[in-house]
């Protein structure tokens, strides 16, 4: 009889090439799944482990370069805030362009006042120092030492200040490095507080930065926002722990905080402490909320945050009005050089601003948008290239608005646009109310006749000065800029208006003799009606 084999296959099993082809696939397959395994084990890994410590970085480190041994990606991206490239949106590695020239009204609002002479749009973070040594308003007016307290990476400058004020005659690095003392940083911070500037430069000059033979000044950097020892964010500056300990003892909700909101609510043992209290993700606000926020920055007193009424511009009037300083006197931060009005000088109140915003109520924090997440590896890692969300808008934006970038760009642009127009209308009601109060001036009005015309001047260029110095454009509370540029506007128009009626004096009595009106019909003559 002879076999079938048709079918291609022979009766006693599968042929050694088909044999051998099963094996390679299982080969490959078991290969690829092991590669797989090792992959994900080792990415566990990465994770688990994110950082190696090849160098030692301590509370005395304010060299950024010691911790980008560390944290390479980190400091990778922190390096990129030299900011090659101007754009709407700020940067530049060449000086930027004037505000005053680009804005000649900004010279009267500030007339009297330091920023008349020297402001420019910010760079970025590497040039906060620098730029801040070279203004004319440092160059050319004798300021406060208080306002290197947001400029340069000096907390170890306050602790060494503040360890000389309890009586240590020399300080060493060891000293300064050996952990962050509270106490001795808070007494650095108001001794350096009632310096000028040159004497306390001259002190961050003399203070190490954890490089030996190479101490140099730094901008802010990383010790300033993170724990040497465990890379956790971390508040420094004394004037924000102050600040916001004030803000939880007052009765201005807070929802967008919801750790104060809980504190008290709680048994209030001790004051609210962000570093113990607020949870990780209000750290990602509070990191920059040390420094983009109003403060009082000049020395007649300690630098501090007007949060005790609360946030809003009027919160922060009302604390301002009914401030004194120690010597006594009025709280003002400049006497305007037209008028003599006492004016409030707005910094740049970011964080106030965001407070009143949809994205701090939705718990969108500063990082999330402005220190997008990266992915490097397995590691998730924030950018550190600190800079306008609209230069990252897929990992700022898209990540939560399931929205077209350009639609999102035209979004932002749009409320700019009309935030920029409300502030130019303001802009042109102070100038004219400032020339109506010097024509009433000319005109001879008294002291006391202008009391309640300058008051007014006060509160209508505080709150332009809030918007117009805050660096969203509006953006960060759209609804709130209007609502305080319409009142500035407001303020400014009543004062121009009581001004005017200064400047034209009511009309003398006329001596003119009366004479009767002739060729009228008398009564008993006139027609029956």
């Amino acid at each position: 009889m002879s076999s079938d084999n048709s079918a291609g296959s022979s009766p006693r099993g599968p042929s050694f090439l088909s044999l051998a082809g099963l094996l390679l696939l299982f080969a490959v397959a078991t290969f690829g799944l092991a590669a797989l395994i090792t992959n994900i084990f080792e990415k566990k890994q990465e994770a688990r482990v994110p950082f190696v410590r090849l160098e030692e970085v301590d509370e005395v480190t304010t060299d950024p370069k010691k911790w980008g041994v560390n944290w390479p990606d980190q400091y990778d991206t922190y390096l990129l805030t030299v900011d090659f490239e101007e754009s709407e949106y700020g940067g530049s590695e060449a000086m930027p362009a004037s505000k005053l020239e680009e804005h000649p009204w900004l010279k009267r609002l500030y007339a009297g006042y330091a920023f008349s002479l020297d402001y420019r749009e910010a760079r970025g973070h590497a040039y906060m120092l620098s730029d801040q040594e070279a203004t004319k308003r440092v160059t050319e007016r004798n300021q406060a030492g208080a306002c290197l307290h947001c400029h340069a990476a000096i907390i170890p400058t306050y602790r060494r200040l503040g360890l000389m004020e309890e009586g240590k005659t020399e300080v060493t690095a060891e000293d300064l490095a050996a952990d962050f003392n509270w106490p001795a940083v808070m007494t650095g911070f108001k001794a350096m507080s009632g310096m000028d500037y040159a004497d306390a430069h001259a002190e961050l000059m003399k203070t190490p930065d954890g490089t030996p033979g190479d101490d140099q000044t730094h901008p802010v950097s990383c010790i300033d926002c993170h724990d040497p020892e465990t890379m956790a964010i971390r508040v420094t500056r004394p004037g924000f722990v102050q600040g916001i300990a004030a803000l939880a003892k007052s009765d201005d909700p807070v929802v967008h905080l919801p750790s104060i909101e809980r504190w008290r609510n709680g048994k209030r043992e001790r004051d609210y402490d962000p570093n113990l209290d607020a949870s990780r993700h209000e750290m990602r606000t509070f990191v920059c909320a040390q420094c983009h926020v109003e403060y009082y920055c000049a020395s007649k007193e300690t630098l501090f945050f007007p949060w005790g009424n609360g946030l809003k511009v009027e919160q922060i009037e009302e604390l301002y009005d009914d401030h004194k300083f120690p010597d006594g006197s009025d709280f003002v931060d400049y006497k305007h050089g037209e008028t003599g009005a006492k004016i409030y000088k707005a910094q740049h109140p970011e964080f106030e601003l965001w407070s009143q915003g949809i994205h701090a109520r939705s718990g969108v924090s500063c990082a999330d948008c402005h220190m997008p997440y990266e992915r490097k590896g397995a590691m998730k890692v924030s950018s550190h290239h600190v800079r306008s969300p609209m230069l990252s808008v897929n990992r700022s934006c898209q990540t939560c608005h399931n929205v077209n970038e350009g639609e999102l760009k035209q979004r932002v642009e749009i409320i700019q646009a009309r935030t920029q127009g409300l502030i130019e209308r303001a802009a042109a009601a102070m100038t004219s109310m400032l020339d109506a109060i010097l024509a009433a001036k000319a005109a001879g009005a008294t002291d006391e006749q202008l009391a309640p015309i300058l008051e007014l001047q006060k509160k209508g260029m505080w709150r332009l000065d809030f918007i117009s110095s805050e660096n969203s454009k509006g953006f960060h509370a759209d609804q709130e800029a209007a609502r305080i540029l319409s009142e500035s506007i407001d303020y400014c128009r009543q004062a121009e208006i009581e001004a005017l009626k200064l400047r034209a004096p009511d009309a003398p009595p006329s001596e003119a003799d009366i004479k009767e009106v002739e060729g009228i019909t008398p009564d008993d003559k006139a027609p029956n009606r």
